[in-house]
Parts: structure tokens; sequence; C-alpha cells
């Protein structure tokens, strides 16, 4: 494949501030068709972004012969219908995170995908920015010594619309989502800590419901395993209090600890026996670039992409195993 012709199933906002943009500006790359179930919306994103096409039905935009591949960006119960009708067509498929809304769904994909041949890449963009990649290279590197233990804690207050008791955002419903703002923000801590520390093995959970403003969880408490034999805990609150904000993984290791951040981007802080380092690390403007261009470059045939879906499955599987639902 010499020229990457995209067609977008969706156009919410994660197209319009962290993906969309980049396809077009990656050589060998760009948007071909968008589709959206409202008409209103893909033309308009058609109009603003000078794409030549739009669809409301998802079956003509993968049918399109001018496509040859199809970035999903839509919710995740809808990932792996997308997905699987795709690769079936012999079209690559890019798909947002994550990549599926269970474990045995991420299964499915990964069987089409071997039995057609034809490749699946999840956005864990994450894996290829700048600020992760020196925290994996001062890991990596000894910065802290052996690595003993891994600790993550997230909490943000709820947001406005999660008072709307009759009308919940979709992330806030479980045939949707997965899950509650688990399932939509701890794929990408857990798939990082995986790239950095090894296949999770063992998991446990202990989600619960404290602030009762709707159904799903919003509070977990979890331990999981890698299995390089190194032990973690996570703690997730979505209903604290405004000045109760955290988000900090902290890596403790036998000559030091790392603390940094997964999406307020922190300084990395490294401390040592010779004392407290600070370290700012700048992300590019369109944070999906990195991996989109890999992605490009893996259906060019001059690099490979492992961000793909068999090694996003083990989130899910994580995940699925903290929730209860395995």
């Amino acid at each position: 494949m010499k020229e990457i012709a995209w067609g977008f199933i969706g156009c919410g906002e994660v197209t319009e501030k962290k993906s969309g943009p980049a396809f077009n500006l990656i050589a060998g790359s760009h948007i071909e068709a968008v589709m959206s179930r409202t008409e209103d919306k893909a033309r308009s994103y058609a109009f603003r972004h000078k794409i030549k096409k739009w669809y409301t039905d998802p079956v003509e935009l993968i049918e399109d012969p001018g496509v040859n591949a199809i970035y999903i960006a839509t919710p995740p119960s809808s990932h792996a219908t997308y997905a699987i009708m795709a690769l079936k067509t012999g079209k690559p498929v890019y798909v947002e995170k994550p990549l599926a809304v269970s474990y045995e769904d991420c299964v499915r994909i990964n069987r089409i995908s071997a039995e057609t041949g034809v490749s699946c890449f999840v956005a864990y963009y994450r894996r290829y920015l700048p600020y992760f990649r020196k925290v994996k290279e001062l890991i990596d590197g000894g910065a802290i010594g052996k690595t003993l233990n891994i600790q993550l804690r997230f909490t943000v207050p709820p947001r406005e619309l999660d008072y709307n008791g009759s009308d919940l955002p979709w992330r806030l419903q479980p045939d949707i989502a997965g899950g509650g703002y688990f399932y939509d923000l701890a794929p990408h801590q857990l798939d990082l800590l995986q790239e950095i520390f090894g296949v999770i093995v063992r998991a446990h959970g202990y989600p619960t419901n404290r602030g009762g403003l709707y159904d799903t969880e919003d509070n977990i408490s979890a331990c999981f395993l890698f299995e390089g034999g190194i032990a973690g805990s996570g703690s997730w609150c979505f209903v604290g209090t405004k000045d109760a904000r955290e988000d900090r993984i902290e890596v403790i290791g036998d000559k030091g600890s790392l603390m940094f951040s997964v999406y307020t981007y922190d300084p990395i802080l490294l401390i040592t026996e010779s004392g407290t380092k600070s370290i700012r690390v700048a992300n590019p403007p369109y944070v999906q670039m990195p991996i989109i261009r890999n992605v490009v470059e893996h259906l060019q045939g001059t690099a490979v992409c492992t961000c793909d879906c068999v090694s996003a499955t083990p989130v899910n599987w994580a995940m699925d195993r903290i929730l209860w639902k395995l």
C-alpha cells in the first residue's frame, strides 16, 4: 500500500483534537471519507476538514473502493462489529481504545485478524509519546535500580453530566462503554504499565459505588501481578472532591523511585539518594501523530507497528478481571 486512503467511522471529539488532522499530515496518508449516523454531523465534518466524501451508513464507507483502511472512532460497543466487517473485506483497521467492550470481543477480533491476515491496530498512542518514552528509558536504564512495586492512584470529581440520572453520558452506560469511567480511563494507564513491565497475569479488583450518582462503579481498588513477578496496585475514584484530584503512578525501586502522571503530564519526578530531579518532556500538538505515522509506515511496508489487537487485548483481560466480568 503506497497511499493510505482512510475512511473514518465516527467523527467525534477525539478525531477533532487528538487524531484526525494527523492522518492528512503524514506522507502517503489522507482522509478519503467520513461517516456519522447523523447526516449534518458527517456533512459538516467533511466540509470543515476538506474531505470529499461522507456517509451515514458504515457499510457503504467500508465498501467504498476508494477507501483502503478504516479508522474506528465510535464508542467501544461497536468496535468489534466494525473491525470485523472491515477485516473481512481486506481493509486494515485502526481502532480507538479500548479495543472492545469486553475481553471476549477482543478475542473475536484477534481471531478474524489472524484468519484474514489483515492488520488491526489500537490507539494506545501514549506508548509513543516522548513523555512516556522518557519514563520507560529511565526505568529500563536502571535509574531507580530493580523495580520492587508499582502504585497507581487516580481521583477526579464528578462531571456535570454525571448528575443527570435520566440522560447519562455513554461512558457511564456499560452496554456501550464496557463499564463506567474505569473502562474509559484505566486502559491507557494499564497499557502503559504493561508496555514497560510486561503483561499482567493476575488481577483482582473491588469495584464499588459510593457516590450513588449512577449505577456503574465509581470507586475501584485493584491489585495485579506482572509476568516478571512485579506486584502492583491501583485505586480509582471518580466521585472525589475538586481539591482531591490525583493522577499519579509511582514506581518504587531498590535505588529510588519514579513518579509520573498519565493524563496531566506533570513533570516526571526521579527521587534517588542524590536528591529529587524534575524532568519536563513536551509532547506533539496532535498526540496521536507518532502512532498514526507508525501505522501508516507499517501498511506501506517500511516499519513495524507492534501496537496491534493482540498486544491490546491483555488490557481488557485485566479490566474484566478487576470488574468481575471474568
